[in-house]
């Protein structure tokens, strides 16, 4: 089946940043409320969130998608759904109270034989206006694949002995994320996949070793982390693309350093696998 018919179907969604929203994010990331009331830049991932009634999700916990035009995402037969990578470009920073438009599109679709199986990409591109003014632009790149065998290795594979090693970076943090943490991303963001609350499914449905922590939400770590080397609201072009899956409760280590072009940027495991490549300009 071709899915060409997608290719700039579009979609608009609106919001407002309230107190409420903006309190829950800070909170989340043990941030205190900035004056003046300018929001951190990645706070645009918990607005226009979908809103899918319960009765429309499909097992994973994403909306289930069919030939319909009301179908924003095509329906590809592979079940498994990953973020894989985002291009950011921020115009301007989004204040508390702010109203908010998303207008998105599907700019591209493409499909490829894996190592593991075919897959299907689709890029959907995001306008984000605050206040009727163009904040952010964001094309988000989905990739979609077959279900795991129900005996296949877990993944990623357990810690190895080796230590993640800062050296060669400029900043280095390192938090455990842990499962109240992915509770209340998923809540900001209203994302019901399974593989970030659910651990019987994740590990025997997706086979993943744990309950897998979210790529926006390590993206959102790493803005901070740009945010308190170079300041607030300074970065004009952020992307990332997720590498290995990342798990609950165990160590993750976000890394940045000055660049020809700007700044790298990465996160990694405890025992030095990449789980995030991430690069800004300001």
């Amino acid at each position: 089946m071709s899915f060409a018919a997608w290719i700039g179907r579009e979609v608009r969604a609106s919001d407002r940043l309230d107190e409420g929203l903006a309190a829950r994010w800070l909170a989340t990331f043990d941030l205190a409320r900035p004056h003046p009331p300018i929001m951190p830049q990645g706070v645009h991932f918990a607005l226009c969130t979908p809103d899918a009634s319960t009765a429309a999700l499909g097992e994973d916990g994403h909306p289930a998608r069919d030939n319909s035009p009301e179908s924003f995402l095509p329906p590809f037969p592979m079940p498994r759904r990953m973020w894989a990578s985002s291009k950011i470009a921020f115009h301007a920073p989004i204040a508390i109270g702010a109203v908010i438009e998303r207008r998105s599109r599907i700019a591209a679709i493409s499909e490829k034989q894996g190592s593991s199986g075919p897959l299907a990409f689709v890029d959907v591109s995001h306008e984000i206006l605050a206040n009727a003014a163009l904040a952010v632009v964001e094309t988000q790149s989905i990739v979609y694949r077959d279900a795991a065998r129900p005996d296949a290795p877990l993944s990623p594979p357990p810690l190895g002995d080796t230590r993640f090693d800062p050296a060669g970076w400029d900043a280095h943090r390192s938090l455990t994320p842990d499962a109240r943490l992915l509770f209340r991303y998923s809540a900001l963001t209203f994302n019901t996949h399974r593989i970030h609350y659910d651990a019987p499914y994740a590990q025997s449905i997706e086979r993943y070793r744990g309950l897998v922590v979210h790529g926006p939400l390590i993206a959102s770590l790493l803005l901070q982390l740009a945010a308190q080397e170079v300041g607030e609201n300074r970065l004009h072009t952020f992307q990332f693309r997720g590498l290995s899956p990342a798990m609950a409760g165990e160590p993750l280590h976000l890394v940045l350093r000055k660049s020809d072009a700007g700044y790298d940027l990465a996160a990694f495991a405890d025992d030095g696998r990449q789980v995030t490549a991430a690069s800004a300009t300001i």
